[in-house]
């Protein structure tokens, strides 16, 4: 079965961090881009950042570049995003996904991306 699984969101004081993971079954990520997204209640879904697995090019919206650090580990088949001095506009449920092509130009458009995770909470909070 193809599937991404999230985890390692939580509850958190501003200014801490948070390693989310992202980790593939049923086909190998190094053919694939992994995009990271997050919804906030009442918000639309934000594409935050994007790797392409096989060569390690990175991608990041202006939002969350300097704390935000994406990565990939192709021997555990996971990829992750490292979230540093967390604010609480942070605070959101935030999904991982895959492209079978490059992050490219649209990398935090959803519509690129084929296969989803089922998310994990993030809340920022003094």
């Amino acid at each position: 079965q193809v599937q991404l699984v999230e985890s390692g969101g939580g509850l958190v004081q501003p200014g801490e961090s948070l390693r989310l993971s992202c980790g593939a079954s049923g086909f190998s990520l190094q053919w694939y881009s992994i995009g990271w997204f997050r919804q906030a209640p009442g918000k639309e879904r934000e594409g935050i950042s994007c790797i392409v697995i096989r060569d390690g090019s990175q991608y990041y919206v202006e939002s969350v570049k300097g704390r935000f650090t994406i990565s990939s580990d192709r021997a555990k088949n996971t990829a992750y995003l490292q979230l540093n001095n967390l604010k609480s506009e942070d605070t959101a449920t935030y999904y991982c996904a895959a492209n079978g092509g490059h992050c490219g130009d649209f990398f935090d458009d959803a519509n690129e991306y084929e296969i989803w995770g089922q998310g994990t909470q993030v809340t920022v909070s003094p």
